[in-house]
């Protein structure tokens, strides 16, 4: 098994001194898996055409049956990948956009997705969808979250409001993880949903999942789902896969940059889109030599990181005097931890600037989320109004002491005054 000098060394090239709590945003990669790269881009650069004709194809294949084994799903060519969660939501969308274009889909006809999606995948929704007829509805989801019932009930709500006026939904867009916010959604139970209610095609944007949680694609039964590699499965980034459960709609998916592979599938598209860096697609079967070092593969990695965050974060919250903001069984291996009302986090402006102060003042590194006060919360006292969380991650490279150190610089700031509108 791996020790812990080994770890230290395999991720000796972050930044000392910095408290690094926000693997969620970018991942991390091991100097192992860095080196096994620059290995498949020098066997690019000493002879292309080599590397192309006889390389390139088996290689990505074997990261595919790597993928394939690693979400369960019936064949291989259900998998495809890409760079990124965001190019699968471009491929998808794409297709949808075609319908309503093609007169496939009517006007009006509804996609529902939640209101914490990822804000790439909104604006792809706002490209692809409302540009060409669409109606969009936004699921309103509660924070802090309590139960995934409070979750079904205002997704059910969304679907009613969905189909009146006689409207279908054609597709339902759902988070395995929100980003911000961080929480685990019943992706399961909500597919379930949707095809009681007969919504053609369901797309979970699972960018945190893999590595993160447990995925099974079968036992899902979304139509299409997508997760980073590069977050939770220690890929340099960037490189995602998209599954496509086959369907007649499946297989006509296409990539958005259009190659000689064109019609020959979306794997085979995918897998050839120009001259570009294919290493960070081409080490996945040496990311699985690193994580088998770890007792209990990927399972114990997640376990054991879900367990430390939510240790991390209660231990935060008591200190503070705040909470989480879901249960623990609810999150991942990130978690809300709210921050103390006296900080006056009453806007993203005041969140990113916090956030800011945190990298360049204290070398640490976290995201904070604002949920904005009512008008009937603002006369309370700062120190009971929580309105701003921090989304702490725990990844095998952390150490107690990052999160000691937030704690520590969180309760220096309350004690000496401090809130968001002293900084510029």
């Amino acid at each position: 098994m791996i020790t812990d000098v080994e770890i230290l060394n395999e991720f000796a090239h972050h930044e000392p001194g910095v408290a690094r709590i926000n693997n969620g945003s970018f991942g991390s990669c091991p100097a192992s898996i860095i080196a096994a790269q620059k290995q498949w881009q020098l066997l690019f650069l000493r002879q292309p055409d080599e590397f192309y004709f006889n390389h390139l194809q088996p290689g990505l294949l074997s990261s595919r049956r790597v993928v394939q084994a690693l979400i369960n799903a019936s064949d291989v060519d259900e998998v495809s990948l890409v760079d990124n969660a965001t190019t699968a939501a471009a491929i998808v969308l794409q297709k949808v956009s075609w319908a309503f274009s093609e007169g496939v889909y009517s006007r009006g006809d509804a996609v529902i997705m939640l209101h914490y999606a990822y804000s790439a995948v909104k604006k792809s929704i706002q490209a692809y969808v409302s540009r060409t007829g669409g109606h969009v509805i936004e699921v309103p989801l509660p924070f802090p979250v309590s139960s995934n019932h409070e979750i079904i009930d205002e997704f059910r709500k969304a679907l009613s409001l969905g189909k009146s006026d006689g409207r279908r939904v054609r597709l339902a867009v759902i988070d395995h993880i929100t980003s911000m916010p961080s929480v685990v959604i019943p992706v399961k139970e909500l597919t379930k949903i949707c095809r009681e209610e007969g919504v053609d095609q369901v797309f979970v944007d699972a960018a945190h999942a893999i590595g993160n949680v447990d995925v099974d694609v079968q036992d899902i039964g979304a139509d299409f789902y997508t997760s980073n590699l590069h977050k939770w499965y220690f890929c340099p980034p960037s490189v995602a896969f998209l599954h496509c459960r086959k369907s007649p709609v499946s297989d006509d998916m296409h990539h958005p940059v259009v190659s000689s592979e064109y019609g020959k599938g979306l794997a085979l598209e995918s897998a050839w889109i120009g001259a570009r860096d294919y290493s960070s697609q081409l080490v996945v079967p040496q990311v699985i030599d690193f994580i088998k070092r770890f007792e209990g593969g990927i399972e114990g990695i997640q376990r054991r990181n879900h367990e430390k965050v939510v240790e991390m974060g209660k231990m935060l919250a008591e200190s503070w005097g705040t909470c989480l903001g879901s249960p623990p069984e609810m999150s991942s291996s990130m978690v809300m931890v709210g921050l103390p009302g006296c900080l006056r986090i009453f806007s993203d402006e005041d969140a990113l600037k916090l956030r800011r102060h945190l990298r360049h003042n204290h070398r640490i590194e976290v995201p904070i989320y604002c949920k904005a006060p009512r008008d009937v919360e603002l006369g309370r006292e700062w120190s009971n109004l929580v309105t701003g969380y921090a989304r702490i991650s725990r990844q095998v490279y952390n150490v107690t002491d990052d999160y000691y150190r937030f704690r520590d610089v969180i309760n220096r700031l309350v004690d000496d005054g401090f809130h968001c509108g002293m900084l510029s």
